[in-house]
């Protein structure tokens, strides 16, 4: 009897158990039809953030609309399709959101609307290129400047395919298809001679290639023409130099010409004290390179700090769950940490970062070895290093350093 009343109970819990899972999958269902009712560019993208601030609702709502798109008939419009894009596109969910952005992109072409064309090319273009999908980028972006349109569309057009033709110089120069990247970018600067944007660009490719020096004569060209625009209000001058000059920083350190990096550094936080990208690129340009350590912490620390308080500023109702650090900020801090001998908390830090898609990197991971090294934890070390030669990318920077962990790996085993 006993027997019988216990599977009768649980028969039960599994009856109810079915009923709240039927009715949260109606909800998530009515939720995502409800996204047919946004109208206008600036609605769908206060609803793309909406969303993002829940992401774990978010996930299990994307993971609902995708079944939904199975369906004989697809039941998103044109901006719904766009925000459910976007939205995975911001969790980091690519290939969800490629298949968004695809059905988005049919959808506009279908309408000749040149915003939500123009909207839908760049948006996919970038997406393959943050996943490091070069080749499907380039190809989406090509696809773009070869479509067919008519006189007005292609004129409607012409602003949103600036854009993807910058992607596609990149796409190609991360393909190492460089000499064919170089001459479409002459011809852009041939074709816009007054538009200095296509020069940062072309600095952003020498620096791709290796040729620092050629990247910090045309960054140094880039302020001179930003200064002398006259087009540019006093506060946009000032906000694109920072911008130039947080990037000749770089160069300047892939030069080893720390001083001219660390004085560029220093220039930008006086204006801006509580960038919290400032504060951590000057802090692990510090400890990279042994020098003051504990200024380089508490750089390094405040960085965080600035970040954790201006995520908390965009987003209130942020989950205690959602609220993560910045990975390339806990590779800093554990960095520091590692050079001050203190390999415990490095690797605390350090595992930190690499829990974060962003902090999946060669880099961080080759930092995560050496601390586990200095701990005697050769083991750990071992596959540290091995995950970052896994996850290297195909950039030369990336595949320098994979050659080096590589070579650690040899060495150590």
């Amino acid at each position: 009897m006993a027997t019988i009343r216990s599977a009768t109970l649980a028969l039960a819990a599994a009856l109810l158990l079915a009923a709240a899972a039927r009715a949260a999958d109606d909800d998530l269902r009515a939720k995502a039809l409800k996204l047919n009712d946004v109208t206008g560019e600036d609605a769908t993208k206060a609803k793309t953030v909406e969303l993002l601030k829940d992401a774990d609702g978010t996930k299990k709502l994307l993971e609902t609309a995708k079944a939904m798109l199975k369906e004989k008939e697809q039941p998103f419009n044109v901006n719904a399709t766009l925000i459910l894009a976007r939205a995975a596109h911001g969790l980091r969910q690519y290939d969800t959101s490629e298949r968004f952005y695809r059905v988005n992109l049919n959808q506009a072409l279908k309408l000749q609307s040149a915003p939500k064309i123009g909207t839908a090319y760049n948006g996919l273009s970038q997406m393959l290129f943050e996943a490091k999908k070069y080749a499907e980028s380039q190809k989406v972006c090509q696809e773009f400047m070869e479509l067919e349109a008519d006189e007005q569309l292609a004129k409607d057009l012409e602003p949103y395919r600036v854009g993807a033709v910058r992607r596609l110089i990149l796409s190609m120069v991360r393909q190492n298809d460089v000499d064919k990247a170089k001459d479409l970018l002459e011809r852009l600067i041939k074709a816009q001679p007054e538009n200095w944007l296509n020069l940062e660009l072309k600095a952003r490719v020498l620096r791709e290639v290796n040729d620092f020096e050629g990247a910090v004569k045309v960054y140094e060209t880039v302020l001179n023409r930003i200064e002398k625009d006259d087009r540019l209000t006093k506060e946009e001058k000032k906000d694109f130099a920072a911008d130039i000059k947080y990037a000749l920083s770089g160069v300047y350190i892939d030069l080893e010409k720390v001083d001219k990096a660390t004085e560029l550094l220093e220039g930008l936080l006086k204006d801006d004290p509580d960038n919290p990208t400032y504060n951590n690129d000057l802090g692990y340009i510090l400890a990279d390179h042994d020098m003051k350590l504990d200024e380089a912490e508490k750089l390094i620390r405040k960085a965080l700090e600035e970040d954790r308080k201006l995520r908390k500023k965009e987003n209130p109702d942020l989950k205690p769950e959602d609220d993560k650090d910045n990975a390339s900020y806990l590779d800093s801090l554990g960095w520091v940490l590692f050079k001050k001998k203190k390999y415990k908390e490095a690797v605390d830090y350090l595992k930190k970062a690499v829990q974060d898609e962003e902090g999946k990197h060669v880099e961080i991971y080759d930092h995560l070895g050496d601390a586990h090294w200095a701990l005697g934890e050769k083991k750990e070390a071992v596959e540290a290093w091995k995950k970052g030669a896994e996850v290297a990318g195909p950039t030369k920077r990336e595949q320098t350093k994979k050659a080096e962990v590589e070579k650690k790996i040899k060495e150590k085993q």
